[in-house]
Parts: C-alpha cells; structure tokens; sequence
C-alpha cells in the first residue's frame, strides 16, 4: 500500500500530534552540566571562547549548582583550575587543592539532591598540560612520554581524594590502559565502594576540545595522539568499553558526541550500563558563534542537537547548556 492511502505526514499536522508520536526527548534529569571553578578568583570569568560559560569562584559555583539544581538538572561535573601546577600534578591530589575543596562545597550546599562528579585527570594540574606522568624515552617526540602505569598510581591517590571530598560519580578521562580497574581497586581497599565511576571510555584526539583548553588554562604543547583514540577508528571504541566495563565501571561515556553519533549508538547497543556522551566545549561553541552572526536560532539548535544525541542512545548528556536547555525542555512538557 502507498500514496495516497499512506500518507506519514498526518502525524506531523500539528504540534500535539508530533509530540504523540516523538520517539525520544531528553529530559533535564539526563543532562550534566560541567562547571569549572579556578583557585584565586572572587567573582566569575567570563571564558571568551565558550560565550556564557565562566570560571566560578567558590561563592559563584555554589550558587550555581543551585540555579541547576532547581532546573532539575540530573548532575554537574566539577574541573578544577588551580593558580599552580607542577609536574606530577600534586594540586589534584592535596586535599586542600581547588577541586577538592569545590567538590566538598557543592556537597555541603546541595547534598544528593543531584549527582555531584568530578574530572579525574591530571592535565588541569599538570605544568606540561598532559594527563599523565611523564617519563624519559629518547625515541619519542620531545624525549618523552605518558607513563602509563605510574600515572595509574596517581590517579589512585587523585580518586581517595575526591571520594573523601564527598564525589558521587568520578569521571578517570585520562585514557590510560587499566585507569578503570586501578581507580576501582583503590577506591574499595579504602572503604569507598559506594562512589561510582563514569568512564571516559571512549575518548578521541579531536579538534574540538579548543575551547575547553582556554577554560583550564592548559599549559599542553603537542597532542594527546599517543593515548587518546584515532577519531578513524570505531572498532577500538568497543574494545575500549568493553575493557572499561569488565573493569568495574558503572557509566561509559563517548567523547566528543556529535562527530560521533555512530559510535555513540554501537556502545549504546554492545553495553547493558548506562551511556553518557560528552557535547563538547568546540560543539558548544560553534552553535554559539553561529547564533552570534544571526545564522542559527540557539534554543531550536540546542534542542535539535541534545535530541540527536539522546537518539543515538545517550541516556546522560554533558552539555554547557544543561540549564538552558533543562528550562527549555520543561516548557515543552
């Protein structure tokens, strides 16, 4: 049976009949929003390159954890920007450290009224901006390179801090082999067995992290290609999950989401654990840039793409318009 008997477009008539029929919607408790708080400041700071987006100040981020909490928004994911780095990132690991201190702040002011998360990685503390040790290795570009295991230990000891901070969720992002596993022993040898862990499973060396480096202030010179993965390659992707659920995680998340909508829905369909995916600080920001020239209407485009995420099968979206788009979905019933 065809035309004229079958014509799909009756369901698209009017606005209650197309919201009948949506397949998906992303709901506001789906959505995280990622929030940097950086040492020293007393007043928020402005990011150039994500226009909307600041540096909080411990007086800034609490206030703002509650505006998203009453948004109802699902969670928040903390970075820390600390005033000084060294070479092994000790900021990341001092309990006194800035994201420390933030993640104790959040939770005194809202509790588990929503999922607090942190960033476990060492490139916001590192000197050299890269996400783990550095060791020696004359054959390599620059003379050196991430050492793997002994950035494990770190993100141990980077983990008991966050977990004693009072983190529901922690984020290992670092893309070591074994992060997982390592972070999951640590935790539960310490007496943290409750604290989940949101893995940066599927993590690629993508053009579209600029702006996020303006917001930790990086110092990295070079690229991550040595242990991020090749935005060619797919197949990877699943052994990636694969390992990181065999290791205990609890979340797999892909990173960036909309250069990856098909990765997004093979981990979606291989995985029985919740996905995440990650609209990333360069997603972000071109919609925004585009907006500024007049060429896209935001709220149609924020909708239009947190939908396609959801779709690809992210039941948890990072977006920098969580609570923008959290009002927007609520008004859309």
């Amino acid at each position: 049976m065809g035309y004229p008997d079958v014509r799909p477009r009756r369901l698209r008539r009017t606005p209650a009949l197309r919201r009948l029929v949506a397949e998906v919607q992303p709901a506001p408790r789906e959505l995280v929003l990622p929030m940097f708080v950086r040492e020293g400041l007393t007043e928020p700071r402005p990011i150039t390159s994500l226009p909307g987006v600041v540096q909080h100040s411990r007086e800034s981020l609490r206030k703002a954890v509650v505006e998203a909490v009453q948004a109802g928004v699902g969670g928040i994911m903390l970075f820390g920007v600390p005033q000084t780095r060294d070479a092994v990132g000790s900021g990341g690991i001092d309990p006194a450290g800035i994201l420390n201190v933030a993640i104790r702040d959040v939770v005194s002011e809202v509790g588990d009224a929503t999922v607090v998360m942190s960033d476990l990685c060492l490139d916001e503390f590192t000197s050299h901006g890269h996400c783990g040790l550095l060791a020696p290795d004359p054959s390599a570009p620059g003379g050196v390179v991430v050492d793997n295991d002994a950035t494990l230990a770190r993100y141990a000891e980077m983990a008991l801090a966050q977990a004693e901070a009072g983190a529901h969720l922690l984020g290992p992002s670092g893309m070591m082999d074994g992060q997982i596993g390592h972070v999951r022993r640590a935790l539960d040898a310490a007496g943290h067995t409750d604290v989940g862990l949101l893995a940066y499973a599927v993590k690629y060396a993508s053009a579209f992290y600029g702006p996020f480096r303006e917001a930790v202030e990086s110092a990295l010179d070079g690229d991550r290609k040595a242990y991020q993965q090749d935005p060619a390659n797919a197949r990877e992707a699943l052994r990636e999950v694969a390992l990181d659920v065999a290791e205990g995680a609890d979340i797999v998340m892909v990173k960036p989401a909309l250069p990856y909508l098909d990765v997004v829905s093979a981990v979606a369909a291989a995985v029985d654990v919740p996905v995440a995916a990650y609209q990333i600080s360069g997603e972000y920001a071109m919609v925004e840039a585009a907006v500024a020239n007049g060429w896209l209407d935001r709220d149609r485009a924020v909708v239009e793409t947190l939908t396609s995420i959801r779709r690809a099968g992210a039941q948890i979206i990072l977006t920098y318009w969580a609570v923008r788009a959290a009002k927007l979905l609520s008004a859309l019933g």
